[in-house]
């Protein structure tokens, strides 16, 4: 079935094509949400507010774009959105999460299922700055990085998701690893690990 055809069957709301769409697609807005969030739970639900927007919206859908690309600017959209929502709660959340992933690590380390749990410790600590320094970069570089390193879109794939030139997309992607070399760096002089 082509691509045409599945948007005419989703505008007439068949219910069996949506389920077939939400299952090739669902693991990749997951991801292109997870990517932004850095938290599971909120990104599988973000990623099903996503899916319920398409299944409302796919009348407005133009076909000026693949379907893909819409897909990803809703849940691009959407996750951003999550995050100016929830930005006032974000000293408390990310306070729990802090703790949780501590906590997390400790059983890790308890439970003696690894060989090395000093390297899982620290490969655990190295993610979490990595994900700080992913949020602290502007939302522009942030997106742009998130799309082309964690969904593994190519520039021509993200500046479409964005709704930018290709020279932008890459500007923005230059940036945002020197901004993350530099953060990452400032870190490693101060022996964070």
């Amino acid at each position: 079935m082509g691509e045409e055809e599945i948007i005419n069957r989703l505008k007439q709301g068949d219910e069996k094509v949506f389920r077939e769409f939400v299952d090739q697609y669902r693991q990749r807005v997951v991801n292109t949400c997870f990517g932004l969030l850095h938290n599971s739970g909120d990104a599988e639900d973000v990623a099903q507010e996503v899916f319920i927007e398409v299944f409302r919206s796919v009348h407005k859908f133009r076909g000026q774009s693949k379907i893909s690309t819409w897909l990803y600017r809703i849940a691009v959209t959407r996750s951003l959105n999550f995050i100016r929502d929830n930005k006032k709660h974000s000293w408390f959340k990310s306070f729990d999460s802090d703790v949780k992933s501590k906590l997390d690590a400790l059983a890790q380390l308890k439970s003696g299922d690894d060989d090395n749990p000093e390297q899982n410790m620290e490969n655990h600590q190295r993610a979490l700055m990595l994900h700080e320094a992913i949020d602290a970069l502007p939302e522009k570089q942030r997106v742009a990085f998130t799309l082309n390193k964690y969904d593994d879109m190519g520039y021509k794939e993200v500046a479409e998701v964005m709704d930018l030139s290709v020279s932008s997309v890459e500007s923005l992607i230059h940036r945002a690893k020197i901004n993350l070399q530099k953060k990452l760096y400032q870190c490693y002089k101060k022996k964070c690990i």
